[in-house]
């Protein structure tokens, strides 16, 4: 059981954690669940409009705003509460160039007709 603390004759109790922003803190100031269940959100959000991305009816330009205020305002919802690792961050990083890279398909060399990579540039 946890103990009250007080300040300024007010009673705050001490938990292990709580829910701020969407967002569940812990006493041990780890993300990495909370970021797990983000990306998971993220790529629920993803196959939403996966439809829309895919289109060669809609702009680049315009599925990437799709991405920016669908996609990656989900997943970075209450993000100002994370305290990340490089691990994290390359997770949050690993996502976003996954979902860019089916926006931006895969493109083939106009001589040779082989399948190029797309880098991260």
């Amino acid at each position: 059981m946890m103990k009250s603390q007080y300040i300024d004759n007010n009673s705050f109790e001490r938990v292990k954690e709580f829910k701020y922003l969407g967002t569940n803190l812990t006493n041990q100031n780890s993300s990495q669940e909370e970021i797990k269940s983000k990306l998971k959100s993220g790529n629920a959000c993803y196959h939403l409009v996966q439809n829309l991305l895919s289109s060669s009816f809609l702009s680049k330009n315009l599925k990437i705003k799709i991405y920016r205020t669908i996609i990656l305002s989900v997943v970075l919802y209450g993000c100002v509460t994370w305290s990340l690792i490089l691990r994290e961050e390359h997770r949050l990083r690993v996502f976003e160039n996954r979902v860019l890279r089916r926006i931006f398909e895969p493109k083939r060399h106009e001589g040779t007709r082989e399948w190029r990579k797309l880098h991260n540039k």
